[in-house]
């Protein structure tokens, strides 16, 4: 069992894996990742970023994050910093918002506390773009090499 933080020493734009309690003018994001539907789980080698700050978390399972209230966008991106999944929402003080990153094998989504789909932005995964990618990327290799070979038979 966890033992619970000390008082004040709660920051905000910190990802906490236990409940934390939530100083005045601020409220909670409870984020959750899943693993995903890759090898290597996309938590583990995704960045958290609110309001373009990056929040330093550990990968799958759930965290709390302080953050003052008001409106911010939420995003997760890729080792590189690219959004994967954004979303916009406005926190209230003293209060907890689940934010669900869903990494799926078609498109990678966020759901609020309720289960709704509240993505803003979500990128498609790794596996729908390499269905689309690799493809295009055959079909250029061969009409080149078909083209080079006709070119070279008609001299």
């Amino acid at each position: 069992m966890s033992q619970p933080l000390p008082p004040g020493s709660i920051m905000p734009f910190t990802a906490y894996p236990m409940p934390v309690p939530v100083p005045a003018g601020h409220g909670v994001l409870i984020v959750s990742f899943n693993r995903g539907p890759y090898v290597i789980s996309a938590a583990s080698t995704s960045k958290l970023k609110v309001d373009g700050r990056q929040v330093p978390f550990g990968g799958e399972g759930t965290y709390y994050v302080v953050v003052p209230a008001g409106p911010h966008e939420v995003k997760v991106t890729d080792p590189f910093g690219m959004p994967m999944i954004k979303t916009k929402l406005t926190v209230h003080p003293g209060a907890g918002h689940q934010l669900a990153f869903r990494f799926g094998g078609w498109r990678n989504r966020v759901h609020d506390g309720q289960g709704a789909d509240v993505t803003t932005f979500g990128m498609w995964s790794n596996y729908a773009i390499m269905l689309v990618l690799f493809p295009t990327i055959f079909v250029l290799c061969c009409g080149g090499v078909a083209l080079v070979s006709a070119l070279g038979s008609t001299s």
